[in-house]
């Protein structure tokens, strides 16, 4: 990837936790770069994907650690930045779209508020434009009536639904970096390609990069351009998307066994074995 490609380099990234049993290194020395494209990282929960995520805008909690070689955004060093200039960064040019909007939403604002608010916040428009702007959104994601759930609470709309307001909300500020951590897994089979059909559409419109983390190896397969593999905190694995079912190391060819399969069923899943070097290998560089 030529350097002026690059949205976002990671290089060499650690993050650790203090807890009352010691020290948990959840993510440990891990590099790659993303451009404008859609970038997978999937491993089992606990494997480091969203406590990545999270380190990149700081938004990694009290008794963490985190330390790079670079952690770098369009000239900004994430890694020492002050929290003013965190603040002008995330939302207005690398968002996150959370799992599940019924704890992402606030409860007690309505819809469209939320959305104005996510704009407001990162620009200098009025109330006016920005209700304009936000059922323009609403509209963008597919909902039908965008003026009946802009003043409807969370609580009054479907997970599907709440999913779309999420994007919506993230989207608005035309961010440079999208961080999907697990957008649909709280979704249906349908619902979730209709939410990964808008997601997609709007990336690959607007030019943005897309962080795409996930534990659903063949989704990840379908919709991303690349996929990076983590295990215990570290890359074992970097490959294009579309060549993830011919994976070469053990620990992705074990999740690919444990995957069911309609046309090649078995009488038994795989269990996946795990072997110690995994965890102590060092992180496969990103291409």
């Amino acid at each position: 990837m030529a350097s002026s490609d690059r949205l976002l380099q990671v290089h060499n990234l650690s993050v650790s936790f203090d807890t009352p049993r010691g020290e948990v290194n959840a993510v440990r020395g891990i590099s790659f770069d993303l451009g404008r494209e859609k970038l997978g990282i999937v491993g089992e929960s606990g494997s480091g994907k969203s406590q990545t995520g999270r380190a990149i805008l700081g938004l990694t909690g009290p008794g963490s650690r985190v330390t790079a070689d670079r952690l770098e955004f369009d000239g900004i060093n994430l890694l020492n930045a002050d929290q003013a200039t965190l603040r002008r960064v995330r939302g207005a040019r690398i968002s996150m779209i959370m799992q599940d909007p019924k704890f992402s939403l606030n409860p007690v604002m309505s819809v469209g508020r939320q959305i104005e608010e996510a704009y407001l916040v990162h620009t200098r428009a009025n109330r006016r434009e920005a209700r304009e702007r936000t059922l323009s959104m609403l509209a963008s994601v597919q909902i039908r009536n965008p003026e009946r759930v802009y003043d409807a609470y969370p609580h009054e709309v479907s997970g599907g639904m709440g999913q779309r307001v999420m994007i919506a909300m993230m989207m608005i500020p035309e961010p440079d970096i999208i961080i999907a951590d697990e957008p649909t897994s709280a979704l249906d089979v349908t619902v979730q390609l209709q939410v990964l059909a808008i997601l997609d559409d709007m990336v690959s419109r607007r030019g943005m990069g897309l962080m795409f983390i996930s534990h659903d190896l063949n989704l990840v397969a379908s919709f991303c351009d690349r996929v990076l593999v983590m295990y215990a905190g570290r890359v074992v694995e970097v490959c294009e998307a579309s060549q993830l079912h011919h994976a070469q190391h053990p620990y992705t060819r074990g999740l690919i066994g444990c995957l069911p399969s309609v046309s090649h069923p078995h009488e038994v899943l795989a269990v996946l074995d795990r072997d110690p070097e995994w965890a102590t290998a060092p992180s496969a560089a990103d291409p």
